[in-house]
């Protein structure tokens, strides 16, 4: 069997994962990676037997991929989407897929033209108990969704300039926003406060450590989501509201509340093993059923966390129609 070539720009973060995945995949070889910092690529292309990069450009001139992970912050995507696109190289984008949407929309007409698979890195949307949470939800009547993103502060340079990530509702809540499009449907409006409270101590951040923001989904429900960077543990989570019924995803666990009886269930698969492998599937298919999230749901996501700095920055309700 031929196997698929994969590269990698970027192999600091959530390539480590990818990296682990990939290297267990018998249908894989990983052919090439690519970092900014030599001294990271030599040493993930040493362990996984690649040819090691500092520029992506010259990667892509050089090898010859069916594949390319994207896994760089956000504001370092430059136009590597549309080169590796136009070479019909497919893509795995690593979330959030850029901090402009305007500039989203032209590479996803980039990647729609050149006729790839792309997908983008939303990981919960894998669990089994999601799965299992919007069958459920299939045939309900939502009225309300509320989530939450509750964790400490990520040390990472980039991490605490709003110009380079976006702050933690672009950067990291993003996956608790597109649990509750995935859950509760497309977000109609948006309206956000947010504030650098307690953290000011934090050399150049300029980042909010509180934010708070309110939807309204084209469904008709209204929803909710907290995120904040102030505390020293880990907390996610969505809950879905209707009449008589409640199902709530606590970290990876389900429970299910209806007319007072319960059902809970944990988590029995690893997400990111699960989206990669679906990924793979579909290249050596054809057949993208697997993706759960393509580069236009990474788009939506975006966009409904972009419009929450813009409705804090302007006081404002932002429309996404």
């Amino acid at each position: 069997m031929t196997k698929v070539k994969v590269g990698f720009v970027g192999v600091g973060g959530i390539a480590a994962t990818h990296l682990k995945n990939l290297s267990a995949n018998e249908a894989v070889d990983i052919t090439s990676v690519c970092d900014i910092v030599e001294a990271n690529a030599v040493r993930v292309g040493e362990e996984h037997q690649a040819t090691a990069y500092t520029n992506a450009e010259e990667m892509l001139d050089n090898e010859v991929l069916d594949v390319l992970f994207i896994c760089v912050p956000p504001f370092a995507h430059g136009d590597v989407e549309e080169k590796a696109a136009k070479k019909g190289i497919h893509l795995m984008v690593e979330k959030p897929v850029g901090l402009n949407v305007e500039e989203a929309k032209r590479k996803q007409a980039v990647i729609k033209q050149a006729g790839i698979i792309c997908a983008t890195g939303y990981c919960l949307r894998y669990l089994d108990t999601v799965k299992r949470a919007k069958e459920y939800l299939a045939d309900k009547e939502i009225a309300m969704v509320r989530g939450h993103y509750i964790s400490g502060f990520v040390e990472t340079p980039w991490y605490r300039t709003m110009s380079k990530s976006g702050g933690q509702l672009v950067e990291q809540a993003t996956h608790i926003m597109d649990m509750m499009r995935h859950l509760g449907g497309d977000i109609d409006k948006v309206y956000a406060n947010m504030a650098l409270r307690v953290s000011d101590e934090i050399e150049n951040i300029d980042i909010p450590d509180v934010t708070s923001v309110n939807f309204t989904f084209t469904n008709g429900a209204v929803g909710h989501l907290d995120c904040s960077i102030t505390q020293t543990d880990h907390r996610m989570g969505v809950e879905v509201l209707g009449k008589n019924f409640r199902v709530t995803i606590d970290g990876t666990g389900l429970t299910i509340l209806e007319n007072n009886e319960v059902v809970s269930a944990d988590a029995e698969v690893d997400f990111y093993a699960e989206q990669d492998q679906a990924f793979i599937d579909a290249i050596v298919t054809g057949n993208t059923d697997g993706i759960l999230s393509d580069y236009t749901n990474g788009l939506k996501t975006l966009a409904v966390t972009l419009a929450a700095n813009e409705s804090q920055d302007s006081g404002n309700v932002i429309s996404l129609s």
